[in-house]
């Protein structure tokens, strides 16, 4: 028998080459289940992910870096599962309030950029991690750390703040209190402490932490509102 995948003999149940089964199993309710599972990394647990990171997020993610990477759930599915469960809860309780305010500005490309940034915090985040990431670097370059290592940390730890976020959402929908403005803070508090406990349980780390994501969320809004009046200027 050879491998349909690489063409290599397979004198098992497995390619010994490339790991293609010999055999494909028929496609159902229980692959679909898994394949759902192998995307979330739901073997190892997103319920453990969330422990460790509120728990011990510098450890965790050091030891993601340089030790074991199987097991946390992977940083980009991370910040897109958890920007989506955010949106998801704020959209069912109508949860107008997001960290980026569109209020009183015309209807224009700003306008626009941010209103889409509301509806996509997923790939905002990313996106804002860039900015974020690029402060941490100038603030912590001295551990030598490199940007997309620093990236990857903010995946993890904004994820986090999404949750954070999401809980107050369905609490906020639940009691009917106004409870977004004091999830922006914790969320806002984790993220700084996170990052500082990534580098070194220092007072100055938390400090600098706190301003790298303060400068990075400032540098994403302004780069934002930038290009919607550059394209505003271009279209007229």
């Amino acid at each position: 028998m050879t491998c349909k995948n690489c063409s290599s003999e397979i004198s098992g149940n497995y390619c010994s080459n490339c790991g293609q089964p010999a055999q494909l199993k028929r496609i159902d309710g229980h692959y679909i289940i898994h394949e759902i599972e192998h995307v979330l990394h739901f073997e190892k647990g997103i319920l453990f992910t969330v422990k460790e990171l509120l728990v011990h997020p510098g450890k965790n993610i050091r030891d993601f870096f340089s030790e074991n990477r199987s097991r946390l759930v992977k940083p980009i599915i991370f910040i897109i599962v958890t920007s989506l469960i955010y949106s998801l809860t704020s959209h069912f309780f109508h949860i107008e309030e997001g960290y980026v305010v569109t209020k009183g500005i015309q209807k224009s490309s700003v306008t626009a950029i941010f209103t889409w940034v509301q509806g996509h915090y997923g790939y905002a985040n990313i996106i804002m991690g860039v900015f974020i990431a690029l402060w941490v670097k100038l603030f912590f370059r001295k551990y030598g750390y490199n940007f997309f290592e620093i990236l990857i940390l903010l995946c993890f730890v904004m994820g986090m703040a999404m949750l954070i976020f999401a809980f107050f959402a369905f609490l906020q929908g639940v009691t009917h209190i106004k409870l977004m403005t004091a999830a922006g803070i914790i969320g806002f508090a984790y993220c700084a402490w996170a990052i500082g406990e990534f580098f070194s349980r220092k007072p100055i780390n938390y400090f600098k932490a706190f301003w790298a994501y303060v400068l990075g969320y400032l540098t994403f809004c302004i780069a934002a509102f930038a290009l919607g009046s550059l394209i505003d200027l271009a279209i007229r």
